[in-house]
């Protein structure tokens, strides 16, 4: 049986490569012959062509989906302790850059079946010191943005969207309208981290915007302050992305759509083979956003997960908890403000929560394998 002879991944990013080979090595191959490997012609091509993809008007490239969330915060001009909310159920790079700017980051907790930030909760956390939200859009779908949009234009807050588990998903309005994820706030922020929807082959991000003034204004950031070589505006980083990134994600953006159909039906096979189980919750999908299923995360309940982590493993199936420790219980992070059982859901969440294997290359047979094999422990 293939599923069990062939190796199982969480993502299986050779797999993916082997069906695109020839376009990915003739892309890079083309970065080396030019020698342009700084901001070359890829790198403006990538940047042109997610702009078209995203109905956006600016994709700024970056070194990586952190500086993405630094830069963006710079270009706002947040000031040393400026309050700015999130999720305290994400990994901590998001709480990580509001910290290092010496800002401050306000917890708070999420929805029980979406996994996205709660925004009743956000509204009781906002102060005169509050400017500025970031949602994340955790496991590939949108939070609730038209309402989040409602919320910032009432108390005057910027919105920053944390992309990088959901692009590529639609987002639509009341009005029926479609936007992409990370086109709807004030700033969006991505990740082309590996493993990531669309991923590169190192490290990656970009910031979009449909703001002139705040573009200019994060491309300034990224090069050093500098609109004009060596003259610098203001302070500024040093983060790009490389021409040989760039050239990879120009090949893989053309297939985002058809990764995350595979997705989809991945998603489905789970759905479909889990369903009805009391000691299994499979993924909500909220009824305004498509879902590109970054992560297929269950809820376990009245199961040992640990347990349950070791058999999957001891038949070759990977697993991972995303997130294992809420961020108001790190030691980073931990603050008056925050005690033990302060945002309940959050840390139910963290103490049921798994993730099966999830790519664009799962097979039936491996779907069925993986299922079979949570069943048979979960039914024992």
């Amino acid at each position: 049986m293939e599923s069990v002879t062939k190796k199982i991944h969480m993502v299986d990013l050779f797999g993916q490569y082997e069906k695109i080979q020839s376009e990915i090595d003739a892309a890079v191959l083309g970065v080396i012959r030019s020698s342009a490997f700084i901001n070359g012609p890829e790198v403006k091509s990538f940047k042109a062509e997610l702009e078209t993809y995203l109905g956006v008007k600016h994709v700024i490239p970056c070194a990586n989906g952190t500086d993405a969330l630094q830069i963006a915060m710079m270009a706002l001009g947040l000031k040393q302790g400026d309050e700015v909310i999130t999720a305290s159920f994400t990994y901590a790079a998001t709480a990580e850059v509001i910290a290092l700017l010496g800002l401050t980051p306000v917890l708070v907790d999420v929805y029980p079946d979406t996994f996205d930030i709660n925004i009743e909760a956000i509204e009781k956390a906002i102060t005169p010191n509050t400017k500025a939200i970031v949602p994340v859009h955790l496991f590939g779908q949108c939070a609730d943005m038209e309402r989040l949009m409602q919320l910032a234009q009432k108390h005057n807050l910027f919105i920053i969207e944390d992309v990088a588990q959901a692009i590529g998903a639609d987002y639509t309005r009341a009005d029926g309208k479609k936007q992409k994820a990370g086109t709807i706030g004030h700033i969006g922020c991505t990740s082309f981290f590996p493993s990531k929807n669309l991923g590169c082959y190192g490290d990656g991000g970009a910031m979009y915007t449909n703001d002139d003034e705040l573009a200019a204004k994060m491309q300034m950031i990224a090069n050093h302050g500098q609109r004009i070589q060596y003259y610098h505006d203001s302070i500024g980083v040093n983060s790009r992305l490389d021409s040989i990134q760039a050239a990879i994600l120009r090949i893989k953006l053309r297939h985002l759509d058809e990764y995350a159909a595979a997705r989809n039906a991945a998603a489905n096979y789970y759905d479909n083979a889990l369903a009805g189980n009391p000691k299994i919750k499979t993924p909500a999908r909220a009824k305004n956003t498509t879902h590109v299923f970054h992560q297929y995360t269950l809820q376990l309940q009245n199961v040992d997960r640990d347990a349950l982590r070791k058999y999957l493993a001891d038949k070759g199936i990977p697993s991972m908890v995303y997130y294992p420790v809420p961020l108001h219980m790190q030691k980073a992070y931990q603050s008056e403000r925050y005690v033990s059982g302060a945002f309940p859901v959050t840390e139910k969440l963290c103490a049921c929560v798994v993730s099966l294997p999830m790519h664009s290359e799962l097979n039936e047979e491996t779907l069925k394998y993986i299922t079979d094999a949570v069943l048979e422990f979960v039914n024992q």
